[in-house]
């Protein structure tokens, strides 16, 4: 008999009594486990900085935490951040040998331990105000599915013939002090920029991002960026996930002892492009956020409305060597 798929949403449990990955009791209230890694805290001295929920409340990154049984934790957790630290501190060229799926598997696990905080945080705000939580039918689907493809750290899932996720990791030049983390909620995008590397991960479009940035990340791939051309390509990213309009839907289909996930064709029964119109003024708007360490500001970004303003590439097409570009790191 296969294991079961655990579906927190099917019922709404978000109890601090049961393990966010499997729904078994746990002992006790405290039986939970940081959202952030603590080799990252520890490393950029995050455990006391203030961390933005949702609903404007406020924590601290040591604060988010997420309710997981002792075994789950060491059989399968724990080894995952280990790996997963071991090539974060070496760097670029370990980070690229490691399996995408772990890598997919480790931002997933951090970004579902936020999601499990804002969903709790929410839950306690209506409550105290007597009334239901409400949260979208879109989103619940979007949550549920990243849930679901957790699941492949503790349960033998295979993904058939596809992977549920879009991939993009560079070399960059950065400070090595700096902790670049950004992340979307709505759009379950991820990008994470340390030491001399910067991770994208689009978390739930079947690789429909790699797809639709396939030319462009072609160009760029070999190549050591500055910060400020990763956070570029990282806002265009961030941007296209926004204008993704499918809900992936799965099949989900136990075989003996294994689970198989199908994914069904992101078309449906749309002619629809899977992608809304790109906009270059909403996409500078973008652009000014993530540039917001160098200053720039809209109206300059948006001087040409045909072609915003680039660190990739040159008016003419070609590449900017990120060597030449004199910001600062």
């Amino acid at each position: 008999m296969p294991q079961q798929i655990y579906s927190p949403f099917t019922a709404f449990n978000f109890s601090n009594r049961n393990c966010f990955l499997t729904g078994q009791p746990l002992s006790s209230d405290e039986e939970k486990i940081q959202v952030f890694p603590q080799s990252l805290m520890s490393r950029y001295k995050l455990e006391e900085q203030p961390f933005k929920l949702l609903d404007e409340s406020m924590a601290s990154y040591k604060d988010l935490k997420i309710p997981c049984s002792a075994q789950i934790n060491q059989t399968f957790l724990e080894p995952l951040e280990t790996e997963i630290a071991a090539a974060f501190d070496i760097g670029y060229e370990a980070v690229k040998k490691l399996d995408e799926l772990i890598l997919f598997q480790w931002a997933g696990k951090l970004l579902y331990g936020i999601i499990f905080n804002e969903v709790q945080s929410g839950i306690k705000l209506q409550h105290s105000k007597g009334e239901e939580f409400n949260i979208s039918q879109s989103i619940i689907h979007k949550f549920s599915n990243l849930h679901l493809m957790l699941q492949s750290i503790n349960l033998p899932i295979i993904f058939e013939d596809f992977k549920p996720y879009s991939f993009f990791l560079f070399k960059v030049d950065n400070n090595i002090e700096e902790f670049g983390y950004r992340d979307e909620i709505n759009t379950l995008t991820f990008s994470l920029r340390i030491k001399d590397f910067g991770l994208i991960i689009c978390l739930q479009d079947n690789g429909a991002n790699e797809f639709y940035h396939k030319e462009i990340f072609q160009k760029i791939k070999d190549q050591t960026l500055h910060p400020i051309q990763f956070e570029e390509f990282c806002g265009r990213v961030f941007y296209s996930a926004y204008l993704f309009n499918r809900l992936p839907e799965y099949n989900v289909l136990p075989a003996g002892d294994e689970i198989y996930i199908e994914a069904m064709p992101p078309r449906g029964m749309s002619s629809k492009p899977l992608f809304d119109d790109w906009m270059n003024k909403i996409y500078c708007q973008v652009l000014e956020t993530f540039w917001k360490n160098w200053g720039f500001l809209l109206f300059e970004i948006n001087k040409n409305p045909e072609k915003p303003m680039s660190f990739l590439f040159n008016p003419d097409g070609s590449l900017i060597n990120g060597a030449t570009i004199e910001l600062p790191q």
